[in-house]
């Protein structure tokens, strides 16, 4: 895959040249917006929202708005004037032990691959990390933005990931939990007991995107000129309903201590995917 950044890596004085590769690709299908009668893609233009006129780029200019409606105008000497240093370096400033980072504060994560003559720096500094249990934390500056990142280890890989800063985690205060004292006793257990039963290893192949391979069949079976049967959902009953809890916990654990229960459900929900 394509380099996305080339730099090096530095913590302390050693520094190992590296550069940056995408760990993820994205599988969301993709869609036009087209002209019914023709099929032709639709055009957006840049409209002033006063008059209603195409705006031609060249008189088109960035704002800030500091209050409702209100602007600041920013030219591209403001912004150069903001820029940071441009620099090539990730520059590890503290390593913190992994299990005192909340997860909300992870992005993105890429590959750093070792550069040529980096390999036995880039080794030193990933057996470090791995036996010292830490997450390596820096800074570095890409696409004219400074980024946040941890540094972690991924089996034989050193992986970057894009942390978020703190100013940007909404505070857990800001919205209402219900509090623990509305679970008794006997249901806590019972939970606990279904988690037990549901708990095993995370395979992460067992996880699918069912919507998106049902999408691709529709899609396939339009361009063989299918119809398409759509299975009309069975409505809503109207009205609260009252949740027993301790009923539903209970079921679930009897349907938990079937052997083949996970087998049947999985068959189950392949049957509908192959209907949809």
């Amino acid at each position: 895959m394509a380099t996305i950044w080339k730099g090096s890596l530095a913590f302390g004085l050693v520094q190992v040249p590296v550069e940056l590769k995408p760990a993820v690709r994205a599988e969301r299908l993709s869609f036009r917006q087209l002209h019914e009668e023709d099929h032709a893609p639709i055009k957006y233009e840049r409209v002033s929202s006063t008059t209603g006129e195409v705006v031609p780029w060249r008189e088109i200019v960035k704002g800030y708005e500091y209050a409702r409606g209100k602007f600041v105008v920013l030219t591209d000497e403001d912004f150069r004037a903001a820029a940071l240093e441009s620099s090539k370096t990730i520059d590890i400033l503290d390593f913190v032990p992994a299990d005192q980072i909340d997860w909300r504060y992870f992005e993105t994560p890429y590959y750093l691959v070792p550069g040529k003559g980096g390999e036995k720096a880039y080794a030193l500094l990933r057996e470090a990390i791995a036996s010292s249990g830490t997450v390596g934390v820096g800074k570095f500056v890409m696409r004219q933005s400074q980024h946040l990142a941890g540094i972690r280890v991924v089996e034989d890989a050193l992986v970057l990931e894009v942390m978020r800063f703190a100013s940007e985690l909404v505070d857990p205060s800001a919205y209402s939990f219900p509090s623990p004292s509305l679970v008794r006793p006997q249901e806590l257990r019972m939970a606990e007991q279904l988690v037990e039963n549901l708990a095993q290893p995370f395979e992460p192949e067992r996880y699918t995107d069912d919507y998106r391979d049902a999408l691709m069949r529709v899609i396939r079976a339009k361009l063989k000129g299918k119809k398409i049967e759509v299975d009309e959902p069975e409505p809503e009953q109207g009205g609260t309903q009252v949740i027993d809890l301790m009923s539903r916990l209970k079921a679930s654990l009897e349907e938990a201590k079937k052997p083949a229960t996970r087998k049947r459900a999985a068959k189950v929900a392949a049957k509908k995917r192959k209907r949809a």
